[in-house]
């Protein structure tokens, strides 16, 4: 009677895994990403902070230091020791980002060889400001022979915080 309810143990085999469904995925997965990774682009913009160090060498007197100052209801270029150069007012509730490339155009003829300016900002200024006007610092687009290039303004900018009053007209 024992052997009645002695069951059979059959050795089960575990089974091949079926992976072709998951091969024809990544066949087609990884072209598709690779593709597309061509298309994101990442730009990295350099900025030089103030240090401890940068302020012992403020102090001596370097002649014409650009600073722009973004404020919210305009923007003002001006040097750092002379004063205000321009305010520029906002133009349809918005940064004159044109006019700023074509005065800093005019004091970078006047100043061929300075390459370094400072940004200056108010705590509430939003991001795509800030990139537009580094943009406006960096470079400018003119029309040369027909056709229009990248002139190299300001490339080497330091970020800060604005001063809270506003700068004083220059006179000369």
């Amino acid at each position: 009677m024992r052997s009645r309810f002695r069951r059979r143990r059959r050795s089960q085999d575990p089974g091949d895994i079926n992976i072709t469904a998951f091969m024809n995925l990544m066949v087609i997965l990884v072209p598709f990403l690779l593709i597309t990774a061509v298309f994101s682009r990442i730009t990295i913009l350099e900025l030089n902070l103030p240090t401890a160090a940068g302020q012992a060498q403020q102090d001596k007197p370097q002649g014409f230091q650009l600073e722009v100052i973004v404020r919210t209801d305009g923007v003002e270029v001006g040097d750092r020791d002379g004063g205000l150069v321009k305010r520029l007012p906002l133009k349809d509730d918005d940064h004159d980002y044109e006019q700023l490339s074509q005065l800093l155009q005019q004091v970078k003829a006047r100043f061929p060889d300075k390459l370094d300016a400072t940004l200056l900002l108010e705590p509430d200024t939003d991001y795509q400001t800030v990139v537009q006007v580094m943009d406006s610092m960096r470079t400018a687009r003119v029309v040369q022979a027909g056709s229009v290039i990248s002139a190299e303004l300001f490339p080497e900018i330091t970020i800060g915080d604005a001063p809270g009053t506003r700068m004083k007209v220059a006179t000369k």
